[in-house]
C-alpha cells in the first residue's frame, strides 16, 4: 500500500538438533534444546522444529546416524525450514555431508554464536573481537579442509594450484589475525594503563549466565540507561556506572557479557579486552537466575569460564536474583542450598538493600581501618580519600584533616607517595 512503512522480513524458520553423547553437558539439562533454541531465537530464527538423538558419539559422517538424518529430513520438509542449527561444533566434512544429504543451510553452535556476537557488537572493540573470533574459526576449519593435502607431502599430483591456494589462505588469515590481535593488545593495554593510573572507586563487576538479569539489575541499581532483554547475549560491551552504596561510598558498577555453557574457547579469547574490567575487579557478583532448574549446571558453566579468564581467585558473592518467581518451599530450599548467598528480586526490589550490605561488608572484610591526619594545604589528598574510603567519623583539628576511615590496599598503596609528598600522618586502627 503506497505510503506504508517498511514491514520486517519474516524470521527464518529452524529445526534445532542435538546429539546427546555420555560427555556432553547439555544431557544434565532439564531440556537440553533449551540453550540452543534461545541462541537461535536470539539469531532472530523461528524455532519450528526439535531433534535429539542419543548416541556414544557423533557419527563422524554427519554427526547424525542415517535413520535421524531421515527424519530430520523430513521434519524440515513438514516443517517448511530452510536451515538446520546443530548443537555441536561440525567438522567441515560433517557440515558438507549433512547440507548434501538434507539439501538444507547448516549451521552449528558456534558459528551460531559469531552470528549474534556479530549483529550485537556496537562498539569498535567489540567489533574487532567479533572479526578475530570468526577469523580463527575459519583458520581451524581451513586447516581440517586440507589435511590430505598435508598427508600427501607435497607428492605427485598435489603441486600446484591447490597447495598454493591452502598456502595463500593461510597466509592471508593469519595477517589478519595477527593485525587484528595487535590492535586488540594496544586497545587493551591502553585500558590497563588508564585503569592503573585513575583513582577510580572500587570496581565490583557482575558476571553470570547469559539472561541471568544482570542488565536489569545494573539499571535498577545505578538507573543506568541499558539495553534490557529477555534474550541471550543483550550485551556484549562492557558497561561501566557509579553506584552509591548505602553507607555514602560509591563503587563503580561493570555489566559484561553473558557466559553460556561450552562457550567456544576462541571467543573467550577473543573476547578477553572486554573482561578486562572482570579481572581486574575489586569484587564479583555472580548473579543466578533462582528459578531456573538447571541453575547448578548454568553455575559450573559460569565458574570454567572465569577459571579460564584467570578470575577464579577474586572474591565473589553470589546473587540468587528472580526470586518473585519462587514459591515459598522453593525459597527455603535455595537459601539451604546457598547459604552464603543474596536473594534478590531485580523486579520487586525485594533484597536489593540485603545486597547493598552485603557489598559493603565484603568491601570492609579486605579493608585496611586507618587514622588519618592531613594537614593543610593537601586538599587533593583529603577529595581522594573521601572518594575512595569509607569515612567513619572526620573533623578538623585546628587547620588538620582528621578521620578515621576504612580504605582498600589497592587505594592504599596508590595514595602512599601523596602521603609522604604532604606531610600526612596515619595510624592503622586495631580491632
Amino acid at each position: 500500500m503506497k505510503g506504508s512503512l517498511p514491514t520486517r522480513p519474516p524470521a527464518e524458520q529452524v529445526v534445532v538438533a542435538a546429539v546427546l553423547s555420555p560427555d556432553s553437558q547439555a544431557l544434565e539439562a532439564s531440556d537440553p534444546l533449551a540453550e540452543i533454541e534461545g541462541l537461535a531465537v536470539a539469531a532472530g530464527a523461528q524455532v519450528v522444529g526439535r531433534v535429539i538423538q542419543r548416541r556414544p558419539k557423533p557419527h563422524v559422517r554427519t554427526a547424525f546416524g542415517p535413520g535421524k538424518i531421515e527424519e530430520i529430513a523430513a521434519l524440515c520438509k513438514a516443517r517448511h525450514a530452510k536451515v538446520l542449527v546443530v548443537d555441536l561444533d561440525l567438522s567441515p566434512s560433517q557440515g558438507r555431508n549433512l547440507e548434501k544429504d538434507l539439501d538444507l543451510r547448516v549451521i552449528d553452535r558456534t558459528e551460531l554464536i559469531l552470528d549474534i556476537f556479530a549483529n550485537r557488537a556496537r562498539s569498535r572493540q567489540a567489533k574487532l573481537q567479533v572479526e578475530l573470533a570468526q577469523l580463527q574459526y575459519l583458520r581451524s576449519r581451513l586447516q581440517r579442509m586440507w589435511t590430505h593435502l598435508e598427508r600427501t607431502g607435497g607428492g605427485i599430483g598435489t603441486r600446484g594450484p591447490g597447495e598454493t591456494q591452502l598456502e595463500t589462505d593461510r597466509r592471508i588469515i593469519g595477517q589478519k589475525i595477527s593485525d587484528l590481535k595487535r590492535r586488540l593488545a594496544h586497545i587493551e593495554e591502553r585500558s590497563r594503563r588508564r585503569a592503573e593510573d585513575r583513582l577510580d572507586p572500587n570496581t565490583v563487576s557482575l558476571v553470570g549466565y547469559t539472561n541471568a538479569g544482570k542488565s536489569s539489575l545494573l539499571v535498577e541499581l545505578t538507573g543506568a540507561n541499558a539495553y534490557v532483554a529477555d534474550q541471550l547475549f543483550a550485551t556484549l560491551d562492557t558497561r561501566v556506572r557509579h553506584w552509591k552504596l548505602g553507607d555514602g561510598r560509591v563503587v563503580m558498577l561493570a555489566d559484561t557479557v553473558g557466559f553460556v555453557r561450552e562457550l567456544p574457547h576462541h571467543l573467550v579469547a577473543s573476547f578477553h579486552a572486554t573482561l578486562e574490567e572482570t579481572l581486574h575487579a575489586d569484587l564479583l557478583l555472580h548473579v543466578l537466575d533462582a528459578s531456573d532448574p538447571d541453575r547448578m549446571l548454568n553455575l559450573r558453566a559460569v565458574d570454567q569460564v572465569l577459571q579460564e579468564l584467570g578470575a577464579g581467585e577474586i572474591p565473589t558473592l553470589l546473587v540468587l536474583n528472580k526470586a518473585d518467581l519462587l514459591d515459598e518451599a522453593e525459597r527455603i530450599a535455595i537459601c539451604a542450598e546457598f547459604p552464603e548467598a543474596v536473594l534478590i528480586s531485580v523486579n520487586t526490589r525485594e533484597g536489593v538493600a540485603d545486597l547493598d550490605a552485603a557489598i559493603a561488608a565484603q568491601l570492609d572484610a579486605w579493608s585496611l581501618h586507618m587514622e588519618v591526619s592531613v594537614p593543610s594545604g593537601a586538599g587533593k589528598l583529603v577529595s581522594d580519600l573521601q572518594r575512595v574510603s569509607r569515612i567513619e567519623n572526620e573533623h578538623y583539628e585546628g587547620s588538620d584533616w582528621k578521620a578515621r576511615l576504612r580504605i582498600g590496599p589497592r587505594h592504599w598503596g596508590m595514595l602512599q607517595n601523596e602521603f609522604d609528598r604532604v606531610g600526612a600522618d596515619f595510624l592503622p586502627v586495631s580491632g
